[in-house]
């Protein structure tokens, strides 16, 4: 190592490194402190020493918080890959421990997190009692987009539906499957069909979930093939609002099938099987590396998707 990167690796403090990370993720100096149990005036003050270091600016501070300056995306980037090394360094040496300790950071979109992982995590929980899980729901396409960036160990979501974000460079493994259903009220005039093609859903108003979730991306652009307007009028966050604004009146709504049957007890509904090719859906599994995570993180991964017999897992953009 030359004398001019030694001195730079000198300059670089991991702590601040960690808050700067804080900062970034949660746009503001006071939510990170807050988080990270520390004074705002002294992550203030190790932002201020950092930038010093890097002898750049990284943070464009304003009222409502912070936004990055191009070289502070640069050093988000950075930052977040040499922290995600400490901490797969850190799982491979608790191997030699006695007996494995640890969390594991994952991030998964709303149907995993409502129709399997209750009951995959609980079991997880039950083997390994002594490793925490910080799980949060997010889009599928920011579950790839923390994975690749480090902020998650694992992710699960619909890849299919989120291309980019990274996927083509994470690994994936299948999880689980599921079906989509035309949720309707009980008295609706397509409560009496058998199973039903999306194209005829386009007649009437859709209640649906965030704007870039997989269902509402999956039929909107079902209804541009269809040479149709989407008309949903409503978007909710959760699954049981969507189930109780159907159940009132104000449209039909796309669910997945376990869900439906998870929700039954919301209102007087009826799901109706899509015929659609689309309407089945793949979850997956999704790491940079699985061979290279954590002993904590490896063996959750193998428990919800155990590695294919062959080889390592294939890159999220290949066939598996």
């Amino acid at each position: 190592m030359k004398s001019s990167e030694r001195s730079f690796a000198r300059r670089i403090d991991l702590t601040s490194l960690q808050l700067f990370v804080a900062v970034c993720e949660l746009g503001s100096i006071g939510r990170a402190a807050e988080r990270e149990f520390i004074a705002a005036s002294a992550v203030s003050k190790r932002l201020s020493d950092l930038e010093t270091a890097v002898d750049t600016a990284l943070l464009y501070r304003h009222s409502r918080g912070v936004t990055l300056t191009p070289a502070g995306e640069s050093l988000l980037h950075h930052a977040r890959t040499v922290l995600f090394g400490l901490e797969r360094m850190q799982g491979e040496l608790s191997e030699y421990a006695d007996g494995v300790r640890g969390h594991v950071r994952m991030h998964a979109n709303i149907s995993a997190i409502f129709q399997f992982l209750p009951e995959d995590l609980g079991a997880f929980a039950r083997e390994h009692s002594q490793i925490k899980i910080d799980l949060q729901e997010h889009l599928s396409s920011d579950v790839l987009s923390a994975v690749h960036e480090g902020a998650a160990d694992l992710g699960i979501c619909n890849v299919a539906m989120a291309a980019g974000n990274g996927a083509a460079e994470l690994q994936s493994r299948p999880y689980r499957a599921d079906h989509l259903v035309l949720v309707v009220p009980e008295v609706h005039a397509l409560a009496q069909h058998t199973a039903i093609g999306f194209e005829e859903v386009l007649d009437w108003d859709i209640v649906g979930l965030h704007a870039n979730s997989s269902i509402s991306l999956a039929m909107r652009a079902a209804a541009a093939a269809a040479g149709r307007p989407l008309r949903q009028r409503i978007q909710v966050t959760g699954l049981d609002a969507m189930c109780r604004m159907i159940d009132n009146g104000l449209g039909v709504g796309l669910l997945p099938d376990r869900a439906f049957e998870l929700m039954r007890g919301v209102g007087s509904l009826r799901a109706v099987p899509l015929t659609d090719a689309w309407a089945h859906r793949e979850l997956q599994v999704v790491a940079r590396d699985f061979n290279a995570l954590p002993v904590t993180a490896r063996l959750l991964a193998e428990h919800l998707a155990p590695p294919p017999p062959a080889s390592a897992a294939a890159p999220a953009g290949m066939p598996h």
